[in-house]
């Protein structure tokens, strides 16, 4: 009998191999799935099953994908805004044995419409289920976000809280695998840990500590989330059905020459953040490979064409897999050798650096090497942050929502861009860069930075 987790890194995403008797069934496959028969074929088990626990909306599911490579059904809950073409939907009460091991479908909206849970039992000790697979219902210290029907906030948060009385009426015996885990869009407040069980949420979980329907759908329609625009690309693949993935999984390497004369739509740096600020080319955002699966979704879109600027070939390889599971994978190639370029003779741009000091002369009216008047420190953290503490007279904007609202901004102001430490921060200050600002700086160390201050000086 077999039961393996396998985690897609950056997305902090989570999909399952079951098997059992030779059978084998897999929850949410990503879109390179070969992984997984792959891992069932060593173990002499044949994929038959594949259940999906809801229409993802961060990454392209794998699941119509694998069933043409190995022949097994896909199984999807009701949908009542347009059928799963791949799937065949499934009820509340369907049972399907995998060996041993059988899987009973609960139906658990408020996440989406369609989201079901499975829960597994042993027929062996059939008396209470084993486990159950989650998906975006229950994770680790969190539940799912009900933001993506926004005329029906306080329905479907009753739908999610009706949900999970089902999940925890399994029993507190019950191992708890959800689709995601920290560091995952879809929830705030998930633990580093991947492991639990019903009661452990159950005891610690701080949404399931709200025991009031009406309590937990106000808590739930209080919550701030966003939504990058690919979200809306991952909902018609996932309805669809995505195409395969590329055969190869790297993009080619490109000479200097091929780099320039690329036509991409993105040069995207993805190297990190202080080797961006240091010297890159015009042009080019900063969006360092482990940074890609939260924010290339803001700025790029269907279609459009990227060049990879990488720090060496692994950078490169890591970020095909990245754009290829969010299916932004239009990449023309990827260069690797920004200090050769420079040593040509190639022109780099840089991006500086300051620091509390720095700012605090700013925030003053101190700096006489600035126009002041003209000066905005611009804070791009989440609203969450920005409400918890804000450094006085800095003005406000998500570093994603740059992707439109940097049209309304002056090209002709200084704008020094602060987050929690800086990375986000660069982030946000090679889009600007990329989009023709040129008068940029970065607050390093950001709001920590500012709180250490302000603390020593205490």
């Amino acid at each position: 009998m077999l039961l393996e987790k396998i985690k897609t890194p950056g997305l902090a995403h989570l999909s399952y191999l079951l098997g059992s008797g030779g059978q084998a069934a897999v929850i949410d496959p990503r879109r390179d799935c070969t992984i997984y028969v792959e891992k069932a074929r060593a173990a002499g088990l044949e994929i038959t099953h594949i259940f999906e626990t809801h229409r993802n909306e961060d990454l392209v599911s794998g699941a119509p994908i694998l069933a043409n490579m190995t022949g097994a059904t896909v199984f999807h809950g009701p949908n009542p805004e347009q059928p799963i073409v791949y799937a065949q939907t499934v009820y509340e009460g369907d049972c399907f044995a995998i060996g041993q091991l059988e899987i009973r479908v609960l139906e658990t909206p408020g996440h989406t419409d369609d989201h079901l849970a499975y829960a597994m039992f042993d027929s062996a000790y059939p008396d209470k289920a084993v486990g159950v697979f989650t998906g975006d219902a229950l994770f680790v210290g969190d539940v799912g976000r009900t933001d993506f029907y926004p005329n029906r906030r306080k329905e479907v948060a009753g739908l999610l809280y009706d949900s999970l009385q089902k999940i925890l009426a399994l029993g507190d015996q019950a191992i708890i695998y959800p689709a995601h885990g920290a560091g995952s869009v879809c929830g705030s407040g998930m633990a580093e840990r991947e492991f639990s069980s019903v009661g452990h949420e159950r005891l610690n979980n701080p949404r399931l500590q709200i025991t009031d329907r009406d309590a937990f759908i106000d808590a739930k329609i209080n919550e701030n989330h966003y939504q990058p625009p690919y979200f809306r690309l991952m909902e018609r693949l996932n309805m669809q059905g995505g195409d395969a993935p590329p055969a190869i999984m790297r993009p080619r390497n490109l000479t200097l020459a091929q780099f320039k004369d690329s036509d991409a739509d993105h040069i995207i740096d993805i190297r990190e953040t202080m080797a961006y600020a240091s010297g890159h080319f015009p042009g080019s955002m900063s969006l360092p490979v482990s940074m890609i699966p939260a924010f290339v979704g803001w700025f790029v879109g269907e279609g459009e064409r990227i060049a990879l600027v990488a720090a060496d070939e692994a950078q490169l390889a890591t970020a095909m897999a990245h754009l290829v599971r969010v299916a932004l994978d239009d990449v023309v190639g990827g260069y690797v050798g920004v200090v050769a370029a420079a040593k040509q003779g190639e022109r780099l741009q840089r991006i500086p650096m300051i620091d509390t000091h720095e700012v605090n002369k700013r925030l003053n009216g101190n700096d006489t090497d600035i126009d002041q008047k003209n000066w905005v420190l611009l804070d791009v953290r989440d609203a969450d942050e920005r409400a918890a503490d804000a450094i006085k007279d800095s003005e406000h904007i998500y570093v994603g929502h740059l992707n439109e609202r940097w049209q309304a901004l002056d090209k002709h102001r200084h704008y020094t861009l602060m987050c929690a430490s800086g990375a986000r921060a660069t982030v946000a200050a090679g889009w600007l860069a990329s989009q023709g600002f040129d008068n940029l700086d970065i607050y390093l160390g950001g709001m920590e930075a500012w709180r250490h201050a302000k603390d020593t000086a205490e």
